[in-house]
């Protein structure tokens, strides 16, 4: 039997994901959107500054929301903080395409306005994979988050395609107001997901954080996390320059979705894979596929290339997700996936801000083949400290036995 068909046919959380699959979409669409509405309100000079700016602001307010937020949102449930970010981003995506109606939007307000919906990001993120654990059993766990990758790669197929589309015949603010459109569904499907038990006492984002920081585990794997997110921030910055035109960006990340949603979906099949060397992989072989990006070769390549990066990244999301899930117990999960999603949410804006110097100056295909070798190095001491982990105990196992 298919391990999604149960995940699928669950009372509760199948009554969410046509939503989340339609939330999903507009993601897919605002990925070119934002940066592509950036480059047309920037002035010239300062293009690949201005994209950086927009493609952080997007983000990185998410962990700033983790911090001061935190005593506000304290033991919610999974639902309310997810259907309290699709709110949030609903109404400021929104005030963007109402501002560009009425010839009101700048460069300045549209960046604050980015940076006001991106507020919730860590706890939203936090709430889906909550409800995941709050729902389902253990044993489903890996799937629903694999799935739940799938959705939103999917969303890069179809997504930047249709972003395109729209983009040449209604603009780039019709995009976001589009998505605004699917996160007020979104939040609407939330609201209709029974209230599930408040998380204990002292369940905060502190909280959170002490858990993750006294779990040798945890910490290695945010880590891990981290540093792979940080080299990533760069690469959306690179794109919109690296591509000619609207349509070959869409191009480009619909390639990278196809693979993306084919091992996506093969991860939920490989229930018995351990999870470490998997998630460790995954790191390994996109850094390895980043690089040819750079190398000039025909767009056929990079489209081939990209597609091949989108397998290796599919299992990452899903295989960390379900380390934490089986390391934490359900009812504490929220905020140690909020603290984890503060710490991802800072790296990736925190590599753009970063990045879009980088791009300014070397240009997009020297930023492909930098982070593409940094990601690899980073993997290679995951691996390292890993397989060190894995033979101390055995080493003390096996003293113990002689000694006896």
């Amino acid at each position: 039997m298919s391990p999604y068909r149960p995940v699928v046919r669950h009372p509760v959380f199948g009554r969410v994901l046509p939503a989340l699959v339609l939330s999903a979409v507009g993601d897919g669409m605002s990925a070119v959107a934002v940066g592509w509405l950036a480059l047309e309100l920037a002035p010239p000079p300062a293009r690949g500054l201005w994209v950086g700016l927009a493609v952080a602001a997007y983000a990185l307010p998410g962990a700033v929301g983790a911090v001061v937020l935190a005593p506000a949102l304290r033991g919610r449930s999974g639902a309310h903080l997810a259907g309290l970010d699709a709110t949030l981003r609903a109404v400021f995506l929104g005030a963007i395409g109402l501002l560009s109606a009425l010839d009101a939007l700048t460069i300045g307000r549209y960046i604050g306005l980015l940076a006001l919906s991106a507020l919730l990001t860590a706890w939203g993120t936090a709430g889906r994979y909550t409800l995941v654990a709050q729902l389902l059993p253990k044993e489903l766990h890996l799937a629903a988050n694999a799935l739940l990758t799938a959705i939103a790669e999917a969303s890069t197929v179809a997504g930047p395609a249709l972003a395109g589309l729209l983009i040449a015949v209604l603009g780039a603010p019709a995009v976001l107001a589009v998505d605004a459109a699917t996160f007020a569904v979104l939040a609407l499907s939330f609201r209709l997901v029974r209230p599930m038990p408040r998380a204990g006492p002292g369940a905060g984002r502190a909280a959170g954080l002490a858990v993750i920081r006294h779990d040798r585990q945890l910490l290695g794997l945010t880590a891990l996390s981290a540093g792979f997110f940080l080299l990533f921030g760069p690469i959306p910055v690179a794109v919109p320059l690296f591509a000619g035109s609207a349509a070959e960006v869409g191009l480009l990340y619909s390639a990278f979705g196809v693979g993306a949603v084919i091992g996506a979906v093969a991860v939920g099949h490989l229930r018995r894979l351990p999870l470490w060397p998997v998630t460790i992989g995954a790191v390994l072989c996109f850094g390895l596929l980043v690089v040819p990006l750079g190398l000039g070769l025909p767009l056929w390549v990079d489209l081939l290339t990209l597609a091949l990066a989108g397998l290796a990244w599919a299992p990452f999301p899903a295989t960390s997700t379900t380390l934490f899930q089986r390391a934490v117990p359900a009812e504490r999960i929220s905020p140690v996936l909020a603290a984890r999603g503060a710490v991802l949410v800072l790296a990736t804006p925190v590599g753009t801000l970063l990045g879009a110097p980088l791009v300014h100056t070397a240009g997009p295909a020297a930023t492909f083949v930098l982070c593409g070798a940094g990601t690899v190095a980073v993997g290679c001491v995951a691996l390292v400290v890993h397989l060190r982990g894995r033979v101390t105990p055995e080493l003390q196992a096996t003293s113990s036995s002689t000694l006896r």
